[in-house]
Order: structure tokens, then sequence, then C-alpha cells
């Protein structure tokens, strides 16, 4: 694939690929998110997601299901749970921020009604893989979308090159159902599926993948492989998180999905000053 993307617009908002990188709050509207900050009450997300816009973000992601290793093996959440979970706030969020809102499910039901409510953007952390209709419902709503790569139980024996090929497939999926591709973002999917090691090595090989030719977004906030380096619990990740998104910036990803937007942004900002200044 070459390099085909120089802007896309999301929810009213220009995203220009390469004149800075943007940064993606994340809201998670569930009681057993792994970083510790899930919430339950209506009115503390939407003051959540306030408080992300004016600390700098550019995006709102809203997920109404945990992803943490433990309950993701299972069954997963029913998308009437996950629904009544992140529909109201989807609409009081849509409501109360500029910035766009993403919402992070792979249902396509869920997506559906997402978008109906006011999100502009579908984060999808199965890249199509999970539910048929998900590359349709968002070829129909004619929205952008995140496609992840994921891999349950890892086992890789060309890391870059297994997540190149899958990526590509994703695409292709998206691309069947008539998702045109200046529409899509790709994410390598730090933390599903990959060992420390693995984690580590995505984000000093992630100029290979910029080589697929679609803009980059990656998500190291909290995750595991840096409490495994540091010995730290999730409250305490924030130096490591800083370190995973400046280095993921200078290896060319486009958005950082983050907990802790303030700093993030700082951080964003003042990588951004090294390399393009």
């Amino acid at each position: 694939m070459a390099a085909i993307l120089r802007s896309l617009r999301i929810g009213g908002r220009d995203f220009n690929w390469g004149a800075r990188t943007y940064v993606m709050g994340i809201v998670n509207v569930t009681p057993d998110s792994f970083s510790g900050d899930g919430v339950t009450d209506l009115e503390t997300a939407v003051a959540q997601a306030r408080q992300m816009e004016q600390d700098g973000a550019d995006l709102i992601d809203i997920g109404g299901e945990s992803t943490r290793p433990e309950t993701w093996s299972g069954a997963g959440l029913s998308a009437e749970e996950e629904l009544a979970r992140v529909i109201p706030v989807v609409e009081r969020v849509a409501a109360a921020v500029v910035v766009p809102v993403s919402i992070d499910t792979y249902k396509a039901s869920v997506a559906q009604r997402a978008l109906a409510a006011g999100a502009s953007l579908v984060n999808d952390v199965w890249g199509l893989r999970r539910d048929p209709q998900m590359a349709l419902t968002i070829a129909r709503a004619a929205v952008p979308v995140v496609l992840m790569h994921n891999k349950p139980g890892g086992e890789y024996h060309d890391l870059i090159g297994e997540i190149t090929s899958s990526l590509r497939e994703s695409v292709a999926s998206g691309r069947a159902a008539g998702i045109p591709e200046d529409r899509i973002v790709l994410d390598p999917g730090i933390g599903f599926g990959k060992t420390r090691e693995e984690n580590l090595e995505i984000i000093r090989r992630l100029p290979e993948l910029r080589r697929l030719g679609f803009p980059l977004l990656i998500g190291p906030s909290r995750k595991s492989f840096i409490g495994k380096t540091l010995d730290l619990p999730a409250g305490d990740r924030l130096e490591g998180t800083a370190a995973a998104v400046a280095l993921s910036i200078a290896g060319g990803v486009d958005i950082v999905r983050v907990h802790d937007v303030k700093a993030m942004v700082r951080v964003a900002r003042m990588a951004d000053a090294i390399l393009h200044t």
C-alpha cells in the first residue's frame, strides 16, 4: 500500500496528518477498567470528558466494555448492557464538547446507535473481525474507523510481519464493504495478545508500520508492559506512559490514545517541537 492519506475530517474537524500529533482522551464507562479510571455515573463521565477537552484533547473515546485480560478472554459484554452504559454518555458528551466523539466498540449495533447519538468515529479493537455487520454499518454511516490489530493468545513468529498482514486484511474487509481508504486509521494493538517484549518492539519498529500508508493510532497508556518494566501499578505509570508516547511520536504515530490528557498533551507538544521545529 502506498502513502495515500494526508487529512481526514472527523465530526466537522480536519485532522491534518503530519502537522502535529493528536491526542485522544479515554472515557471508560465501566466498573472494571484495567486502568482504574472507569466511571459508572453519567454526570462524572460528562465532567471527565469536558475536563479532557479543556486539557487539550482532540477527540474523546467512549467505551463501555473492559479489555483487561481476565475479562477479555470470556464471552464479552452483551450488546444490550453495552448500549445501556454508553448511549446516555455519548449523547451527553457529544452535546457538551466541541471535539469529536469516538465510540470504542466492536459491535455493529452499538456503533450504529452511538453514531446516531452523536459519535463521529468508530474505534474497533477487533479490526472488523468480530461482527460481520460492522464494516457495512460504518460504510453506510460514512464515518471514519480505527482498525486495531488483535490476536488473543499471541505466539508470533514474525511480529511486525503478522501485524502488517492482519491490518491489511482488515483494510481489505473495510474496502470491500465500501469504506474509503481515506477514512481508515490503523492501530497495532499495544497490549492485546502481546508480551512485554513484543509491545516494546512494536514501539521501536513503528516506522515499518508507517509503510502501510495509513495514519497510525497507538494506545500505550497505563498498559501492563509499562507496569512490568517499571514494576508499578496502573495508577503509577504516568512517566512510563510519557516515555512510550514520546517515542511513539518519534516513530511516526498520528494519534495517541491516553488517560492522562493534560500531561500527555504537553508530552506530545514537546515531542512535536523537537521533531518538526
